[in-house]
């Protein structure tokens, strides 16, 4: 996993940061489910998190929409979102059939 995870960061001209499997996710129950659009924002990591949240579907500002997830459960849970889980902080990505794009975004870390 980590060659496919540097060669997406390589594509897109990111530096690879991996993230510790121990460290959490915030995903949402939809995309748990496998559903597309699949989504991805990283913040700065801090405290045992990776700064990832993971969401399939609309966005919701409901206190309740992500849920913590070792990322070492992501390869049963959403596999899909592992190949971009080495991207930094400030880096987002949206995986949809057939259709791929990654980009950075400042105002994740300049918050």
């Amino acid at each position: 996993m980590d060659e496919m995870q540097l060669e997406i960061c390589q594509r897109y001209g990111a530096k690879f940061m991996p993230s510790d499997e121990t460290y959490k996710v915030g995903i949402s129950e939809s995309a748990l489910r496998g559903e597309l659009p699949l989504n991805g924002l990283r913040h700065p990591p801090e405290s045992g998190t990776t700064g990832w949240f993971i969401w399939s579907g609309e966005w919701s500002d409901d206190p309740d929409f992500f849920r913590p997830l070792h990322v070492y459960h992501l390869e049963e849970h959403c596999p899909a979102a592992l190949p971009f889980i080495a991207l930094p902080p400030g880096w987002r990505f949206l995986v949809a059939e057939g259709y791929e794009d990654v980009w950075s975004d400042n105002a994740l870390i300049n918050i």
